[in-house]
């Protein structure tokens, strides 16, 4: 067992008196949930938790993320606490049931990342020097490679993760490039790709080439991509407020439908614009 107010001082250096106690605090904290995850876990625990694994809940952990940007978004800090929770409880769920196949102990994972950031930050725990963001990420990188052996990538485009959502992906496939100089001068001819692009699917569409039109559909969404993040917008943030602005205004028209007694269906299109329109005005 790990003595944690023997090391803590250490680590915390003068800021020692204000670290200490939160840290210990959330040490108790982090115990009473583990011990919930394991008691849920249990053989008499509760059949939806045994019944989990680290592949069911994979989709779990990305709402739940998201769900945290949101709040995040939203400055409800009522709602960061909660879902930053969330997402504690899915850690922790995730590196029991590891624990219990027997691949490795919940503490050797927060083991594991504790020794990383000390390792990675010589400047705050060493008497390596870098005092700005840029030479802070030159020193993450160079100690990856020269002292954890990590094999340099091909491309710098090797670092964004494939397994990573379409949108996300190519959000970052461009800010990747970018920091590299390959990039648009500024927004405007971004516009026009943008442009040049849509009038190309729209040929595809028209010459009734499906695998063209696909390609040229996916060139659009990426262009589209490409001009938020040169106007300094997160995609897929932007798609977020959308998607919620979208959901709605259609829950206000369905809830119109209902009252007028009128089935949603093709034929009543003219009926739900009209209450779509009445639920923009509304906002």
């Amino acid at each position: 067992m790990h003595s944690i107010s023997a090391s803590l001082s250490e680590l915390a250096g003068q800021t020692a008196d204000s670290i200490e106690p939160a840290a210990l605090n959330a040490a108790e904290s982090f115990a009473r949930l583990f011990t919930i995850v394991a008691r849920l876990r249990a053989p008499d625990g509760c059949s939806w938790d045994r019944g989990q694994s680290i592949q069911s809940i994979r989709g779990n952990i990305v709402e739940e993320a998201y769900e945290l940007v949101e709040a995040i978004s939203e400055q409800d800090k009522e709602h960061i606490k909660e879902e930053s929770g969330d997402l504690f409880l899915l850690a922790a769920m995730t590196a029991y049931m590891c624990e219990q196949e027997g691949s490795f102990s919940t503490a050797e994972a927060l083991d594991t990342v504790s020794e990383k950031l000390l390792r990675r930050h010589p400047h705050v725990f060493g008497d390596s020097v870098a005092d700005t963001p840029e030479a802070v990420v030159h020193q993450w990188n160079a100690i990856k490679e020269q002292k954890e052996g990590r094999r340099r990538k091909d491309s710098m485009l090797d670092e964004v993760p494939r397994h990573l959502p379409p949108l996300e992906r190519a959000y970052k496939l461009q800010k990747k490039a970018s920091k590299a100089g390959f990039d648009w001068p500024s927004p405007e001819p971004v516009w026009t790709k943008v442009e040049e692009e849509l009038v190309e699917a729209r040929k595809a569409l028209a010459d009734g080439e499906a695998a063209e039109l696909e390609a040229e559909m996916g060139d659009l969404l990426f262009s589209m991509i490409n001009l938020s993040r040169v106007l300094g917008i997160d995609p897929d943030l932007a798609l977020m407020r959308t998607n919620e602005k979208f959901s709605r205004r259609f829950r206000q028209v369905e809830k119109g439908m209902r009252e007028r007694g009128i089935p949603m269906s093709a034929q009543a299109l003219a009926a739900m614009d009209e209450l779509w329109e009445k639920a923009k005005e509304g906002e």
